[in-house]
């Protein structure tokens, strides 16, 4: 189930028929529990048959962009205090001459430093001020504080003292307040980014485990025996206890599904490179598919935050079919402000009188107004008119051309947002296919595939709730890291290949906690380099478990590191020292059910329908069909608007599609 801004998509697989089926339900924004139960009941799923539950939730996320997250005290060592409000002085914007770093979500009068200091080794050079620790705690408890982030210098190499003082705030605080420690949430080096990822767990924790603990307590009481598994950042999924301890691991689980189902479909159908988008009422999420797997970094940012976290690239701006048009200073705006799902766009007719995405669409005839989310409401068609009529008429345009301009602009927008992720990286938009979800991701598939180059684009089954599927499949995934900082020169391959072993143990563990059998585990490897004199790393798998046991595992990873080099930037150094800072390992559990797809036929039902279809500045008769009832192997000419619950797909005059084997739709397109 992935619970979007608009709505819940649920996905079902009945493990004794093979049966798939999906659905939406309105999300329920003051109690999210009540929009999954909802959707449970749509599809007629008996509670006490629900094997395996896995979700996506932006609970943590929106907490962050709303910027209403728990009251956080800081606390850190002494003479540390600025660290977290000075940031970097990198402008990520360079000719922005408005940019503005992001206000700290921890104020300066918020931080309270504390005794004591490790050298960068790890060994004691003061012990730890307990009394200082006391005192912090008594400013957490008289401050009304939710939260305390404790991030304490070169943590990362020895917890001694963040246990200690974890002890102390525990003997004193109790449980109501939440206490979170930086070597768990981010044992690595770059003491801001540290602190950041800290701060950002200790803010969006409490909000995560309040709604963690309330779905997990409305399932034992509605008797669902499935317990409650949480979708990750990194692709991977764990169990609701484990989320709850580490809250930050849940960032992006909602859009991330998308990218693991991306992955999947790829493997599916035997390809290696995709775009990932996901357009829904509220939100477009990009993602890419490299070599088949997922477009994974060791850290990132949300909303302008850093993170040290593995977790996907991806790219999100307020282009939905939400998405407001407006008119400032003369010009046509469109996004990022969203109707959401209440009162939503005008053509919903609850309220809602602002022209939207959607809405244009309507009046383009680009939605059949009779099998919206598979026809459990009809589309007002007639308010969507007077919606855009209103803004056409403020620039002396007719209603469809401004329909038109809305569309372009949201669509450019969109693929302005892809080329972040490829052209921005020196990757080129037409080297992959482009992978269109959501529930209105197919409806502008073909228009932003056009924006980048791309010649085609797969539409796979149940689009509208494909984040969905993509959960359904997923891994049980963990990631451990270690700062392991040494020189080529310096290497000891036995101490490397201890510290891998150590880290592979406690990703097995952490496994079996999970309850994932012996035999579905497995582990990868790698370890973050660099060339000397570098600042930033990149992270190079190792092959097997026992390379760093070869006599020439220095040469063959510094080789590949190279080749790596080569391929993310264009050049390489291969005659240059290398350095190693990190090393990584994930423990992946085999999902059991594993992703499903299958061949659905069906009479054409409304095979006769036509209707008035806006391309390119023209009417065109356009047929109507279901997706079900397309013939497999048989490439249909557009203009052509293709029906099914979750969602549209668009085919205008200068494409066509082909519905495939394994039920997803090719279409190719024409520049």
């Amino acid at each position: 189930m992935d619970i979007g801004g608009t709505f819940t998509d649920i996905v079902v697989h009945d493990t004794e028929s093979g049966a798939l089926r999906a659905s939406k339900a309105d999300t329920t924004p003051t109690d999210l529990t009540e929009g999954v139960l909802t959707a449970i009941a749509q599809l007629e799923v008996p509670p006490t048959e629900i094997l395996s539950f896995v979700h996506g939730t932006t609970q943590g996320l929106n907490a962050l962009l709303e910027r209403r997250g728990s009251k956080t005290l800081l606390v850190t060592t002494q003479g540390m205090g600025d660290v977290y409000r000075i940031a970097r002085g990198n402008r990520t914007r360079m000719f922005d001459i408005h940019y503005r770093k992001p206000e700290p979500l921890v104020a300066r009068e918020d931080t309270v430093e504390i005794g004591g200091r490790l050298r960068y080794d790890g060994s004691e050079l003061h012990p730890l001020d307990e009394d200082s620790v006391r005192a912090a705690a008594h400013t957490a408890r008289e401050g009304g504080y939710a939260a305390v982030a404790v991030c304490l210098l070169f943590s990362y190499t020895n917890e001694a003292h963040e246990l200690a003082a974890e002890a102390i705030l525990r003997e004193e605080l109790g449980d109501d307040i939440a206490v979170v420690l930086s070597h768990r949430v981010a044992r690595e080096w770059r003491e801001y980014e540290r602190t950041s990822s800290t701060v950002l767990e200790a803010y969006t924790g409490p909000v995560v485990r309040r709604y963690l603990s309330r779905i997990e307590d409305r399932f034992e009481r509605e008797g669902i025996p499935s317990g409650v598994q949480v979708m990750q950042s990194s692709g991977g999924i764990v169990g609701a206890g484990y989320a709850s301890e580490h809250p930050l691991q849940t960032l992006l689980s909602g859009p991330v599904g998308g990218t693991a189902g991306g992955v999947a479909l790829m493997q599916l159908l035997g390809r290696e490179n995709a775009i990932c988008v996901d357009m829904g009422g509220t939100s477009f999420d990009a993602s890419l598919v490299i070599d088949g797997q997922p477009d994974i970094s060791t850290d990132g940012e949300a909303d302008g935050f850093p993170v040290l976290m593995p977790l996907v690239n991806l790219h999100t701006i307020g282009a939905g079919g939400g998405s407001v048009a407006f008119s400032e200073s003369g010009a046509l705006r469109v996004g990022p402000r969203s109707a959401g799902a209440q009162p939503g766009p005008a053509c919903y007719g609850r309220g809602g009188v602002e022209p939207t995405v959607t809405d244009a669409n309507a009046v383009l005839g680009r939605v059949d107004p009779e099998h919206f989310a598979g026809g459990r409401f009809a589309l007002d068609v007639a308010a969507s008119a007077t919606a855009i009529g209103g803004l056409a008429h403020e620039f002396g345009m007719s209603t469809p051309d401004l329909a038109e301009g809305i569309l372009d602009i949201a669509n450019a927008k969109m693929a302005q947002a892809i080329r972040t992720l490829t052209v921005d990286h020196g990757r080129e938009p037409t080297d992959f296919s482009l992978v269109a979800f959501g529930g209105a991701g197919p409806m502008h598939a073909e228009a932003i595939a056009r924006e980048l180059g791309v010649a085609e684009v797969i539409i796979p089954e149940f689009p509208g709730a494909f984040s969905a599927w993509g959960m359904l499949g997923s891994d049980v995934r963990r990631d451990l890291s270690a700062q392991y900082y040494v020189h080529e020169d310096q290497l000891e391959r036995a101490d490397l290949a201890r510290v891998l072993s150590e880290l592979v143990a406690a990703a097995d563990a952490e496994l079996e906690a999970q309850g994932v059998p012996v035999e579905r585990r497995r582990f990868e490897q790698a370890i973050d380099m660099r060339y000397e004199g570098q600042d930033y790393t990149l992270t190079v798998p190792l092959t097997d478990a026992g390379e760093p046991g070869l006599s020439d595992f220095a040469e063959r990873i510094s080789a590949r590191y190279s080749e790596q080099h080569r391929r993310r930037y264009g050049h390489a150094t291969p005659e240059a020292k290398v350095e190693f800072v990190s090393v990584r390992v994930t423990g992946l559990g085999a999902n059991e059910f594993g992703h499903l797809t299958g061949e659905r036929y069906s009479e054409d039902d409304i095979a006769a329908r036509s209707a008035s279809v806006w391309f390119d500045g023209r009417a065109w008769d356009t047929r109507i069909r279901r997706r079900d009832s397309l013939p497999i192997g048989e490439t249909v000419a557009g203009p052509l608007l293709i029906v099914e619950d979750t969602t549209t797909t668009v085919v205008s005059p200068r494409a066509s599609v082909r519905r495939e084997t394994l039920g997803h739709l090719t279409m190719e397109v024409q520049a």
